[in-house]
């Protein structure tokens, strides 16, 4: 006899090199679920047209048909670009996924953004790798959201491949630092930073929300597919919360 497994399948920036592992890592135990990973070309993050060029619906789309080969239960964008080019983008993605490939659809930013929603958070803090003008334009966007910036903390960086690199001791000091202004939840906005592990234990710690990308993502698509979240229930509270998807 089969086993009856949930497939979720994520689409990947090519030089992101954190949410692979932590997603397996996170799944670990969960027989019954796995994961599967399809990319397309990003290699920085900035506002220059050529950068934003890389999240053109047209090169992603494919990386999502290859994923339905794979009979999956549901796909994510597990990137946060529309965090800075626009909810609606991200909306819209969704729609198409669906409509061309059958399958239920999300994103990082969606997840994101549904889990301050879920959590009820008023003050959230954003954490990221992302240049000053980004890290602005995400403030102006998450406002225009209905969830505004009480706290940020950036890093400068515009390379992909290098916030994979950040430490996650330099986190952990990230997400302290917004906390202490008043945040009581904060958001690790980039699917490339290893933060997912020290949600746990900083949460306790802070007694706040810590959201990391990579884990709200899963959480995310895990209740799309119709698959069980309170088994991650370690990995951060929000795997005690239910999504609240449209």
């Amino acid at each position: 006899m089969s086993i009856q497994r949930k497939r979720l399948g994520m689409i990947t920036p090519s030089s992101n090199s954190v949410l692979e592992p932590v997603t397996s890592a996170m799944l670990h135990g969960m027989v019954d679920v796995t994961a599967h990973f399809s990319r397309f070309r990003v290699t920085e993050i900035a506002l220059e047209a050529s950068a934003l060029s890389q999240f053109d619906a047209s090169v992603m789309l494919p990386a999502a048909d290859l994923l339905a080969d794979a009979k999956v239960d549901a796909i994510a964008w597990n990137g946060t670009s529309a965090s800075w080019l626009g909810i609606s983008r991200d909306e819209s993605l969704c729609d198409v996924i669906t409509s061309r490939t059958g399958v239920p659809a999300t994103t990082s930013t969606l997840a994101c953004i549904d889990a301050a929603r879920a959590l009820g958070a008023r003050r959230v803090g954003l954490v990221s790798p992302y240049t000053d003008d980004v890290q602005r334009r995400i403030g102006d966007v998450w406002a225009e959201a209905g969830i505004p910036a009480q706290a940020e903390r950036h890093l400068g960086l515009r390379d992909n491949f290098s916030f994979g690199e950040v430490a996650p001791t330099t986190i952990a000091d990230m997400i302290r630092a917004v906390a202490a202004e008043g945040a009581d939840a904060v958001v690790i906005l980039c699917t490339n930073l290893e933060a997912a592990a020290l949600a746990g234990s900083l949460e306790r710690e802070l007694d706040i929300a810590v959201l990391d990308s990579v884990a709200v993502t899963l959480w995310r698509t895990l209740a799309l597919a119709g698959a069980e979240i309170t088994a991650l229930a370690s990995w951060g509270r929000i795997f005690q919360t239910n999504p609240m998807i449209k």
